[in-house]
Formats: C-alpha cells, sequence, structure tokens
C-alpha cells in the first residue's frame, strides 16, 4: 500500500516538477539548476546538523551553504527583467535574504557553542523551507507568465481555447493576502 503523502519523509532535494508541463527558457532552467544546488547544501547541512556529526562537520557544511546562498543571490541579480517584474520574485529574494541571515545566526551559534543553538537551527530550518517554496512559486508563475503581464497583451482566443488557470496559485494567493499564514 502507498505511504500517504502527509507520512512521507521530506527533504529539501524533492524534485521541482512543473505542474504545467511549460519548456522552460535558459532562464528558469539556469534558475532551477541554481536552486537545485542551493537545496542540496541546505539538505547537506541539515543532514550534518540531525546526524550529530560533530560541531567541525556541521560548520563545514553551514559554510558551505553560505558560500552557495551568496553566489545564488547573485545569481538572481543577472536574471532578466521579466523575473524581476514578477512581485514574487522580490518576495523570493527578501526570502533568500531571511534565510541568509538565519543561517548566519545559526552560524553563530554554531561558532560561540551557544545554549540557543538548537532554537537558531530550527528558525534556519524554517526559513529553508519558506525560501524554497517562494522559489518554487515564483517559478511557477513565470512558466505560467504572469497574469498582470498579460492584461499589456490581452490573450484573444475564445475562454474554451486558453488553458485552465492553476487553482493551487489561485489559493496560495487567497491564502496570502486574507492573512491566513502563520
Amino acid at each position: 500500500m502507498p505511504t500517504p503523502l502527509s507520512s512521507r519523509p521530506q527533504t529539501f532535494t524533492d524534485p521541482d516538477r512543473n505542474p504545467h508541463g511549460g519548456e522552460a527558457d535558459e532562464d528558469a532552467r539556469a534558475l532551477r539548476d541554481s536552486l537545485g544546488e542551493l537545496a542540496q547544501h541546505i539538505e547537506a547541512a541539515t543532514r550534518a546538523r540531525r546526524g550529530q556529526l560533530g560541531p567541525e562537520s556541521v560548520r563545514r557544511s553551514a559554510e558551505a551553504l553560505a558560500h552557495c546562498a551568496r553566489r545564488h543571490q547573485l545569481h538572481l541579480t543577472g536574471l532578466g527583467s521579466a523575473w524581476h517584474a514578477l512581485y514574487e520574485f522580490g518576495v523570493y529574494q527578501r526570502a533568500l535574504r531571511e534565510l541568509r541571515d538565519a543561517l548566519a545566526q545559526w552560524q553563530q551559534a554554531l561558532q560561540q557553542r551557544s545554549p540557543s543553538e538548537a532554537e537558531r537551527f530550527s528558525t534556519f530550518e524554517r526559513q529553508a523551507w519558506r525560501t524554497l517554496g517562494e522559489a518554487r512559486l515564483v517559478l511557477d508563475i513565470y512558466m505560467q507568465g504572469d497574469p498582470c503581464m498579460e492584461r499589456s497583451a490581452p490573450d484573444t482566443r475564445p475562454a474554451a481555447e486558453r488553458p485552465p488557470r492553476a487553482p493551487l496559485l489561485a489559493r496560495l494567493r487567497r491564502w496570502w493576502f486574507e492573512g491566513r499564514h502563520p
């Protein structure tokens, strides 16, 4: 019997599937690759921490993640204007900065062997999930085409011929704007 989705272990490196089946352009593929690398580093750092590999090993993993996050943030600045025009892209950039801040606080706690290290790690881990979720949302919206940009160049096809709107995206926006988030 298949394992229910809610009880399956989640990892930061679960494959990023495009639910709309659209072809990615070069920027989208490059961003997806950069995100994959970031997710792998997050996964390595969290596994090192959870595996009790020793403070030096955890510290090295966190340091490698910090370098990767910095490279990823630089990659974002080089993306084209279509990316920067997306509202969600700015939200993602903010989430990435907050991830880097949470990582720096966790690294500081590791280095000082602070009693707050576990709390800082937990904060970092929550922020990592949020950041990767924001990244997937940005990719999904970019692959669909921004609805705001569609208004300036309306789709003239009859409604029956247009691809359906993503119900998940509508629910996410309603959830966010109605204030039903933690």
